[in-house]
């Protein structure tokens, strides 16, 4: 199966605090390792061999002029560019509805500057074995600590977890792309996972929450029934999967760990 990728660009608002820190106009732009984050991520892209197309949406091409080879591939047409929305979800939706119905497509964000080949292959391999209409990648809070002990994550406290998010979705059929709404009530609630619960799954599923024990199989069974829609998860075994750039201290850590990896592979 052949995946278009959109890879959603635009800052949420303005003033965004990597941005500032890093003396750029727009978080995507932020260098790190001395790479620009989208540039980062959009090689990632091109290094899958399940990857047909990759769409910018957003910034402004204003903006983007200022990256020369991201500006020099959308000149080739090797990457395409569209306008974003007023929020990731809506941008989402909005650059979905340009794509064929029966294209399965890749989501992800410009500020996932540890993207990798093996991370996209590995996502969209299960995502494509699950048979859903829509699969998010998720990995186990333990997995990530263990490997960045001093970073703090979002987390959604189920059974079997906690789970960090990580910033890949696949919509692998038309009928997928009808949880764009919903993505909406998550977007907004992002930080507090549990009124989206209570909200699509009802006040026992909220009760089985905070006693710990609604799994995260069990939510993505009652929210596929309320949405008549098959919901998949895939948990990534690849701790940089949850590390995405919000905050100025993220930026760092992940300036660290480019530089220990860079140093690592000097060494052998």
């Amino acid at each position: 199966m052949a995946y278009a990728a959109l890879v959603l660009s635009a800052d949420r608002h303005a003033g965004d605090a990597v941005a500032v820190a890093a003396g750029v106009d727009c978080k995507a732009l932020a260098p790190v390792g001395g790479v620009p984050m989208v540039r980062r991520v959009v090689h990632a892209l091109q290094a899958s061999p399940l990857i047909q197309r990759i769409t910018l949406v957003g910034p402004s091409r204003a903006l983007l002029h200022r990256e020369p080879e991201i500006e020099r591939l959308l000149e080739q047409a090797a990457i395409r560019w569209t306008a974003n929305a007023n929020s990731p979800s809506a941008s989402t939706a909005q650059a979905l509805a340009a794509e064929p119905p029966e294209q399965a497509v890749l989501v992800t964000t410009a500020d996932h500057a540890l993207l990798s080949p093996a991370i996209v292959n590995h996502f969209l391999e299960q995502a494509q074995q699950s048979h859903c209409d829509f699969v998010v990648a998720v990995t186990r809070l333990d997995t990530v600590m263990a490997r960045f002990p001093h970073t703090r994550r979002t987390a959604i406290r189920l059974r079997g977890g906690p789970y960090c998010g990580c910033n890949l979705f696949a919509f692998m059929t038309e009928r997928g792309r009808t949880l764009a709404p919903f993505w909406r009530s998550i977007e907004q609630e992002r930080k507090r996972p549990w009124r989206v619960i209570v909200g699509a799954l009802g006040l026992g599923a909220i009760v089985r929450y905070l006693c710990g024990r609604l799994t995260l199989e069990q939510a993505l069974a009652r929210l596929s029934k309320k949405l008549g829609i098959t919901i998949g998860v895939v948990v990534l075994p690849f701790a940089e999967a949850a590390v995405d750039v919000d905050t100025a201290a993220d930026l760092s850590l992940v300036e660290k760990i480019l530089a220990e990896n860079a140093s690592s592979i000097g060494t052998v």
